[in-house]
């Protein structure tokens, strides 16, 4: 019984299935029976017209953004729609982002859990095999006399300090970025005032970029603000 925000992510291999239906109202209908029952909202559906091969996907790309913003999963009909390589299943488990196949038990359960990992044992194999000829290699420098490694700062250091607030600018900014779409259709032009968009965003049960809390025009304001400053960097690249 599926609980929680949802977002449909439907794909199709080629533009004249994406035309005529042909396999999207399978999929569809797919998500429809896995949701049914429980107590669940539908945040959007994206559609994909795109080979199953080709790592590029933009309208996946905005469907995780969305989970993202809204804290919510990604139900797919079937495994083969969303991923056909060990590779890009664990580049997108890794995303932070709950995934959910109509056609497997849920992830968190036993028998998903397990699916999902021989799916991407070949992946962490070839891992596996990287690491010990690279450790081996290591080992016969190390043999050899050479000196290996350096200083890698110590706990509490001034260096520690740095990279801990850059990976929590870091995460700010992937945060910020996928409120970005929700920001841009609630205020197109930008000038919209402060309360009247945090007004908006609680109407739409947008969380949060901590996940507390409700918004305040003071959140409103660091949002743009963000936002502006991630823009800017982008441009000076």
């Amino acid at each position: 019984m599926a609980n929680g925000r949802f977002v449909s992510y439907l794909r199709v291999s080629t533009d004249r299935q994406g035309r005529s239906g042909l396999g999207l109202e399978a999929q569809r209908a797919a998500v429809t029976d896995y949701l049914n029952g429980g107590s669940w909202s539908l945040v959007a559906e994206f559609v994909e017209v795109e080979s199953g091969r080709n790592a590029d996907r933009p309208e996946l790309a905005s469907a995780l953004a969305l989970c993202r913003a809204h804290r919510a999963a990604l139900v797919v009909a079937k495994v083969d729609r969303l991923a056909r390589s060990q590779a890009f299943l664990s580049n997108l488990l890794a995303a932070g982002v709950d995934v959910r196949f109509c056609d497997l038990p849920q992830i968190e359960g036993p028998t998903g859990r397990f699916l999902l990992q021989q799916m991407m044992s070949v992946a962490e194999l070839e891992a596996g095999l990287i690491s010990a000829r690279t450790k081996a290699a290591l080992a016969a420098a190390k043999a050899r006399g050479k000196a290996l490694g350096g200083f890698r700062g110590r706990a509490g250091t001034a260096d520690d300090a740095a990279k801990a607030r850059a990976a929590r600018g870091r995460n700010a900014d992937a945060q910020a970025e996928a409120l970005a779409p929700i920001l841009a259709r609630l205020d197109p032009t930008g000038a919209g005032s402060l309360r009247a968009v945090a007004a908006a965003l609680i109407a739409e049960g947008v969380p949060t970029p901590s996940g507390r809390g409700t918004w305040t025009p003071t959140a409103v304001a660091r949002l743009r603000a963000r936002l502006t400053a991630t823009q800017q960097k982008e441009n000076a690249r």
